[in-house]
């Protein structure tokens, strides 16, 4: 199945209208081309709903935010919804300042997303904003990737994705796609992503593209994208060299999307439904 979304991406080419990180604002572009995807960077407010209504997917990420982005990420988002673009949400950092927060909070009231992809703590952290009741986990910083304690995850991921309508894809030790009533549970990855600055915001960027190509089934485009970044992650880690560190590993993560075929993914995804 995830094969064929891949397919699709490479088929369709489909342009995403990034609105990003500026610490990885480039590797976002690379990885977007590596899987056959168009990427465009414009975060003026100017311009910023003109540039979306030509694209075909939206990535929205907080990293690095400002207070200008956030009427262009606000214009951007209803052109989106108003042309029925996917959007897809990365809540870099949400539970790191109230700031933060409430610019997240304002996105998800005004915006309709398709898809929400963050860590751990930033799933949890925008789940118990929204009920209370979910948080039910310690206060967390919510910047580093890591697992949340079993059975708090996916009632996190699952709270948030029923308030939002949004697919929400949580990455962790395990990683979570909940929406649409189904549960996925992704084993892809490799320690070493996460010595790589950015590689959740590739895997954003990656979601807008899977999405983009393949509106129908949100939930299971998150889910192959989650896929297709671990198993590549998987297979840069095998051409480390004794002298490779983290920079090297970029680079090799990003030449393995580049190589990866629809086969190499319905071959190599590791997961489950439930």
């Amino acid at each position: 199945m995830f094969g064929e979304l891949l397919a699709r991406v490479r088929e369709s080419a489909p342009l995403v209208h990034c609105i990003t990180n500026i610490v990885t604002v480039n590797d976002c572009a690379n990885v977007l081309l590596a899987c056959g995807a168009s990427p465009i960077m414009a975060e003026a407010p100017e311009e910023a709903a003109a540039i979306t209504a030509r694209s075909d997917g939206l990535v929205l990420n907080l990293g690095t935010l400002r207070a200008e982005k956030i009427p262009a990420m606000l214009a951007s988002g209803r052109e989106a919804n108003g042309r029925n673009i996917p959007v897809v949400l990365d809540p870099v950092g949400v539970g790191a300042s109230p700031w933060r927060m409430e610019a997240a909070l304002r996105l998800l009231r005004e915006i309709r997303f398709t898809v929400i992809r963050g860590n751990a703590a930033e799933i949890r952290a925008l789940a118990g904003a929204f009920t209370p009741a979910a948080a039910d986990a310690p206060q967390e910083k919510g910047v580093d990737a890591g697992d949340a304690p079993r059975g708090a995850s996916p009632a996190a991921a699952r709270t948030l994705a029923a308030r939002t309508g949004a697919a929400v894809a949580m990455t962790g030790e395990t990683d979570l796609v909940a929406g649409g009533g189904t549960l996925y549970r992704l084993h892809n990855g490799h320690p070493l992503m996460r010595r790589v600055t950015g590689a959740g915001c590739q895997l954003s960027a990656l979601a807008g593209a899977f999405v983009a190509a393949n509106r129908a089934s949100p939930a299971a485009a998150a889910a192959a994208a989650v896929c297709a970044l671990g198993l590549c992650g998987e297979r840069a880690a095998a051409r480390m060299g004794p002298q490779d560190g983290n920079a090297s590993y970029r680079n090799y993560l990003i030449d393995a999307v580049f190589r990866l075929t629809p086969e190499d993914l319905e071959k190599g995804a590791r997961y489950e439904m439930c």
